[in-house]
């Protein structure tokens, strides 16, 4: 992945978009990551998919095939998507205790 500096990134913002269109591109501010600049469609794809480290933890935890697993999975994202808001948690938060989770679950 290509990193450029906030003040590169605004003294040469065709070129950052251009760059972005291959690749993303991460901005730093004071030599740290602040920003990932990315094409419309990769956004697109990544908004749409499950990232894969939950899809592997879901299928850890539902040894299920074809239309079961689906079912499967379809209800079981469907209670934590309602516990979720009940508790007035956005899908990004949410996202961020599922990847604090792995990440402990990685560690043990």
């Amino acid at each position: 992945m290509l990193t450029m500096t906030s003040l590169a990134a605004q003294n040469q913002f065709g070129t950052l978009i251009d760059a972005s269109q291959r690749q993303p591109i991460v901005v730093t501010r004071r030599g740290r990551p602040v920003a990932v600049v990315l094409s419309y469609e990769d956004y697109q794809v990544s908004t749409q998919t499950i990232p894969f480290h939950v899809a592997a933890l879901i299928s850890e935890n539902y040894p299920l095939r074809g239309q079961e697993a689906g079912d499967s999975m379809r209800l079981h994202l469907s209670k934590m998507s309602n516990k979720a808001a009940q508790e007035g948690l956005g899908e990004d938060h949410v996202m961020r205790l599922l990847n604090d989770e792995l990440a402990c679950l990685h560690r043990h």
